[in-house]
């Protein structure tokens, strides 16, 4: 009978222990939930050390996955919210169903059909595969993630919505705060019919779902509006670009950039490097060059910004510039190899895949090497400074200091680093690292650009002096000219005064000669004598 009373006596200890450890978990809420009402950041730390022991003790606790989201949230631990919730983020599940939808190869074929495996086959030794439509099982989950979104709650929606706004994840962040919204008000709604009509107050039962409050929701409604507002924009101004309207676009970018109300970091920096791509569309190359500079100072490992750069580097003749992006270009790819990852978490937009980086590091190394040839056959100092500066050939010296006084007003190191103040960042970045990195590339930029001016004006002048030289002679052969015919001129004019004297002279001496007689014959001179 010992023997037959021991189950019993082992599921009443199995139960004990649950319930001791409900208990624990429903203290470490209870003290959780007191502590996040607190604005203290060290409470709030104090917090999320209680949710997570009531986590480990029970996982899949809901009110306890909801206080820490919200605790990460009000930390600005962005994310570590968006690792926690990320199989929500709905363009990391688009990801993930073209995957599956793509696998046409034998290899991902096979990737696939070991994903699929749900049901295990009786015999161990045949291995066989359970055959099923795609489009049936995203029907399916479609529809679990409608029957589920009401026993989950709207709070993963909210909280991962505005977790994503302040990752730049825009497009994800509308469409979460859309279907929390949604369910928020559903929730209301149901809530509101067990009322009666002289009721006022909010429903407190514990098994109905709870609303968020109203001043949440609202500040959710501005924060959306918010979102829509500049997905709008950069729509704008991506089909601008698209359509070859590069100014209109690099206007949309402007808006963005330069608004008011202070934009995410990562959805700045990709909005600078749109900007960048129509500044060079446009042959702005020091505005394209200083965009690729903001955007790598808010994202130091941004392939597109290092690509960009290099190419912006080797348009204008500035090889060892664009060696050096190279050079780094090429250990961010040796340390994606290395890792056999992407960099940065799963749900980041990346711009590449891992299958395509061998290729592009090939290509990577042949380019560096060919640019250390033309280093080396010295190819540094014909570098286009009438590119950098955006002028034509044979420009004048006034839209020379004009294009000179715009950039430099521009792209002041002390007043150029102001872009950070309009930036978001997040998780804790030190923005004194951020500025010293993005007034270190301003500062070589601004220099290379008084090289060109100093350079393109001693050109411009140059080309006066040449110019000028010829039209010097000319003038001074005019003036040689014009003093040779005034002096033939007075020289006439001199010998007809003195012929004019000279004649008259010589009629004045005849007419005394002849009253003289002087002018007589010797013989009648003779005969007068003689007599």
């Amino acid at each position: 009978m010992v023997v037959a009373s021991s189950p019993p006596y082992n599921s009443l200890e199995k139960k004990h222990w649950w319930i001791t450890n409900k208990k624990i978990v429903d203290r470490y809420i209870k003290d959780a939930r007191a502590l996040i009402s607190s604005p203290n950041e060290f409470d709030l730390t104090a917090a999320l050390n209680l949710l997570e022991a009531a986590l480990a003790l029970s996982p899949k606790c809901e009110e306890a996955l909801e206080l820490k989201s919200r605790s990460l949230l009000c930390l600005k631990r962005y994310k570590d919210i968006a690792d926690m919730l990320q199989e929500y983020i709905p363009s990391l599940k688009l990801s993930y169903d073209d995957l599956a939808a793509s696998c046409s190869s034998d290899g991902l074929q096979q990737l696939c059909r070991e994903r699929v495996k749900l049901l295990a086959s009786d015999d161990d030794e045949a291995s066989s595969f359970k055959c099923f439509s795609v489009s049936d099982l995203k029907k399916k989950v479609r529809n679990g993630i409608r029957r589920s979104c009401e026993k989950e709650g709207q709070w993963r929606y909210l909280v991962l919505g505005q977790a994503c706004c302040h990752l730049g994840l825009m497009e994800d962040a509308m469409a979460l705060l859309q279907t929390g919204k949604r369910l928020a008000s559903a929730a209301f709604r149901r809530e509101s019919i067990c009322w009666t009509d002289d009721s006022f107050s909010f429903s407190t039962d514990d098994n109905q779902p709870q609303t968020p409050p109203r001043t949440e929701l609202e500040s959710i409604c501005h924060l959306l509006s918010h979102i829509k507002l500049l997905v709008r924009r950069k729509t704008a101004a991506l089909a601008a670009l698209e359509a070859g309207l590069h100014t209109e676009a690099i206007r949309h970018f402007t808006k963005i950039v330069d608004g008011r109300r202070a934009a995410p970091q990562g959805f700045l920096a990709e909005c600078y490097m749109h900007r960048a791509a129509a500044y060079q569309s446009s042959g702005r190359i020091a505005e394209a060059i200083a965009d690729c500079n903001r955007a790598l100072a808010l994202d130091p490992s941004s392939i597109v910004a290092l690509s960009t750069r290099a190419s912006l580097f080797e348009s204008i003749r500035c090889f060892p510039d664009s060696l050096h992006d190279l050079e780094h270009l090429k250990l961010l790819y040796n340390s994606i190899l290395r890792d056999r990852k992407l960099a940065g978490p799963v749900w980041k937009r990346q711009t590449i895949q891992y299958r395509e980086v061998p290729g592009k590091l090939c290509c990577l190394a042949t380019k560096s090497q060919e640019l250390k040839n033309r280093i080396a056959s010295g190819e540094t100092g014909n570098v286009d400074y009438y590119a950098l500066i955006g002028l034509r050939r044979g420009c004048s010296r006034s839209e020379l200091e004009r294009a000179h006084l715009l950039l430099t007003l521009r792209h002041k190191p002390d007043k150029w680093i102001t872009f950070i103040d309009r930036c978001e960042l997040t998780d804790g970045l030190d923005i004194d690292l951020i500025k010293d990195r993005a007034k270190m590339s301003s500062l070589l930029l601004y220099r290379l650009i008084q090289r060109g001016y100093t350079n393109v004006m001693g050109i411009i002048l140059d080309e006066e002096i040449v110019e000028i030289e010829p039209k010097k002679a000319s003038v001074a052969l005019q003036q040689e000219m014009q003093l040779q015919h005034q002096e033939q001129v007075e020289t006439a004019t001199s010998a007809q005064v003195y012929q004019g004297v000279f004649c008259r002279d010589v009629a004045v001496v005849g007419s005394l000669l002849s009253q003289s007689g002087f002018n007589s014959p010797i013989s009648v001179k003779y005969e007068a004598l003689s007599c």
